[in-house]
């Protein structure tokens, strides 16, 4: 006879078995081959580096809960790694992909195996190569679908379209970086703007057939995953003559809210429902994107557009469709920063019963406060070579003053094995080393220091950063993202934070949860996390010029005391420096 603790113990089995059967997880295997292939944009054939030769790359598509196995094969000439981003990393940092930050490139003819499991996430995320420019071609979508059986917390759309928005160089964009790297002048800016991988017939006569068509038909709703691809500048996108309604942000489900425009930085993502009219109009619509730009620099002011096409299933004469005249969206102008503050501050954490908010900490163990912007640094090579900034300086990039020197060891494999001396130091500052108006006018000294400096922090400390822009050089908005964690913004403000009044503003019960976001251009935003995942973490301006110059650092997370709380042992596998 079956003792009642057996029995209990049985019946637990069986209903742990019956409930794990209805929301599977499985192991999703992709293998990434990176090689080159010729493709043809703006009248001319390039030979770019790719995956699968696919441009943009392919999609990632798994459920939450999945583990996801990506095998990178280099065929190429440069060494690389590939950034899974947005992807929470709970102690796999060793899959997190940065170079030189949680790993050494994988260099020719080598290969790597990412393997990292998808916890309490889904959404719309994306990846990309993490080393010097080659994630400019380079990338491709990750569409994270929820446990089966649960649904969208909004209308179930029609279709879901994948959208990408990214940069195109004629010339080689290794070749560009390098050369302003080695003069301290800002590099080329690009050529075009890409939606999925097409500049739209708005650059030449051969564009024209270089775009993306999105055919939709009468009365139906479709979800954009909208993913901000691009090398260095933030965009605006709309749709002409339909509304959008944003649902998530950064894989992560918000308030929903009616919008014509949408502002989306480089490593931000967006998912938006688009309700098509009832009716056959007789027109097809531009779907555009161009640049919102803060700074002092010049920047690519053109503007790249895909095409939204109405189809009837009856409809016989595509001819006809194609004749149709184009509306064309409007578009705020390129440095509209009261509509890039008030769009930022409509997104709101969705906070409904089956999707809850998640818990804002309200204990704050640590604060920082941390400048970002541009300044100068002296001529490298000890003055040998010659640089175009005042007194042979040239334009550098800083976290409170610290221009961030990569070093030639990943961060994490020094810090696991024990073996910071000579890689890192401890000692990033947590405040600026000197106070100063830093929206006014700049102080007289605008050198910047360099070294390669992090921040240690124990085991589930919960963190709260201000992130100021400065106006050395020039105010310009900063968009910041930090591997392995998300965060929640707090608030947002112009001018220089101050520490007296502006915390009673702090949205402590519904603040946005992304893991990108763009520090105002002449301002300030505040965000909060909690530093539950050991290993070391990446963060950095997602304008890839700014990070080539040095607007970056990184979090050291130590290990908890269980065993959970620790970080495994580095794959067999990892590559070498």
């Amino acid at each position: 006879m079956m003792s009642h603790k057996l029995l209990l113990f049985t019946v637990m089995c069986i209903s742990f078995r019956v409930a794990f059967s209805k929301h599977p997880t499985a192991t999703r295997h992709y293998k990434f081959n990176i090689k080159m292939q010729n493709v043809t944009r703006l009248c001319q054939s390039k030979s770019i580096v790719t995956v699968n030769g696919q441009f943009p790359g392919p999609a990632i598509t798994a459920r939450e809960g999945d583990r996801v196995v990506v095998k990178v094969v280099n065929h190429v000439q440069y060494n690389l790694t590939i950034h899974w981003h947005g992807i929470r990393q709970l102690r796999s940092g060793w899959a997190d992909g940065p170079a030189y930050i949680t790993q050494c490139p994988i260099q020719t003819g080598q290969s790597y195996v990412y393997n990292f499991t998808i916890k309490g996430q889904r959404g719309t995320l994306f990846w990309h190569a993490h080393i010097s420019w080659l994630r400019v071609t380079l990338y491709g979508p990750i569409i994270i679908l929820p446990k089966r059986g649960v649904p969208y917390p909004f209308p179930k759309p029609h279709k879901e379209v994948p959208l990408l928005f990214g940069e195109w160089w004629k010339a080689d964009t290794e070749k560009i970086i390098n050369q302003a790297m080695q003069t301290g002048s800002a590099p080329n800016i690009s050529d075009a703007y890409t939606i999925n991988g097409f500049p739209g017939p708005s650059y030449n006569t051969c564009s024209a057939k270089d775009t993306f068509k999105l055919k939709v038909e009468p009365g139906k709703t479709y979800l954009l995953r909208l993913i901000n691809a691009a090398l260095n500048d933030e965009l605006f996108f709309s749709v002409a003559d339909h509304n959008l309604t944003v649902v998530e942000a950064d894989a992560v489900y918000v308030k929903p809210f009616k919008t014509k425009i949408v502002l989306i930085t480089p490593g931000q993502t967006t998912n938006v429902l688009l309700k098509t009219k009832n009716h056959h109009p007789n027109t097809t619509f531009l779907m555009a994107a161009k640049a919102y730009a803060t700074g002092p620099a010049a920047f690519d002011n053109t503007t790249a557009s895909a095409i939204l096409q109405y189809h009837h299933r009856h409809h016989n004469s595509t001819m006809k469709l194609n004749k149709l005249p184009l509306l064309q969206p409007s578009l705020p102008i390129f440095n509209d920063t009261t509509f890039a503050f008030k769009f930022n501050d409509k997104i709101r954490s969705l906070g409904s019963s089956k999707f809850p908010s998640a818990r804002v900490p309200q204990k704050v163990d640590r604060r920082f406060f941390f400048t970002v912007g541009l300044g100068l640094i002296p001529c490298p090579n000890g003055g040998n070579q010659t640089c175009q900034g005042p007194n042979n300086t040239m334009v550098a990039a800083s976290v409170n003053n610290v221009s961030f020197v990569m070093p030639n060891t990943a961060l994490l494999q020094a810090h696991f094995f024990n073996q910071s001396k000579g890689v890192y130091t401890t000692d990033f500052p947590a405040n600026p080393p000197f106070k100063y108006n830093y929206t006014g006018n700049p102080p007289s000294n605008i050198m910047m220091k360099t070294g390669t400096k992090v921040v240690a922090l124990p085991f589930n400390t919960t963190v709260e950063l201000v992130l100021q822009d400065t106006s050395i050089i020039g105010a310009e908005s900063h968009p910041l993202h930090l591997h392995g964690f998300n965060f929640f913004v707090l608030a947002q403000g112009n001018g220089n934070f101050d520490p007296s009044k502006d915390p009673a503003r702090f949205n402590l019960a519904d603040p946005a949860e992304r893991n990108t976001v763009g520090v105002p251009s002449g301002g300030w935003v505040a965000i909060r996390f909690l530093a539950d995942n050991p290993g070391v973490w990446f963060m950095h301006c997602h304008l890839e010029v700014h990070t080539s110059w040095g607007l970056k650092m990184a979090w050291v997370v130590m290990d908890g005391n269980r065993r959970n709380q620790k970080l495994p042992p580095p794959p067999a596998d990892l590559p070498k420096c």
